[in-house]
């Protein structure tokens, strides 16, 4: 009896879990312009220029994300855990950018190490 109800518990967290990433998954699946760069370690006005004027990622349903951030990302993917909080995109290449995120409705704020980026849905 102890055990049927522990494993329902699981299961249960399990579907919740899951409903969760998606629930923040299908609010990220949009076209994103960037609007707002945060340097937090030096950065030329420059590259920050070229970021706000090219800036944009697109997310689609299978995982795929394209656009530009600091280089052309043409056929990237992306993960989205800890309840849409945490994002990792991965260029074609393979390489790893991790980032804390906030996604609302209209709005995408990606923070790394090295700056801080706001996104408007297009």
């Amino acid at each position: 009896m102890k055990k049927s109800k522990l494993l329902l518990f699981g299961i249960a967290f399990l579907v919740l879990s899951m409903i969760s990433c998606h629930k923040g998954r299908n609010k990220l699946v949009n076209s994103w312009k960037v609007t707002a760069v945060e340097a937090k370690t030096p950065m030329p006005d420059s590259i920050k220029n070229e970021i706000l004027e090219k800036g944009n990622l697109t997310f689609t349903k299978d995982g795929y994300v394209s656009g530009f951030l600091k280089r052309e990302i043409s056929q990237g993917t992306f993960v989205l855990t800890k309840g849409g909080k945490s994002l990792v995109i991965n260029d074609e290449t393979g390489t790893p950018y991790p980032c804390e995120s906030t996604i609302t409705n209209d709005q995408l704020i990606l923070e790394s190490d090295d700056m801080k980026l706001t996104l408007d849905k297009k």
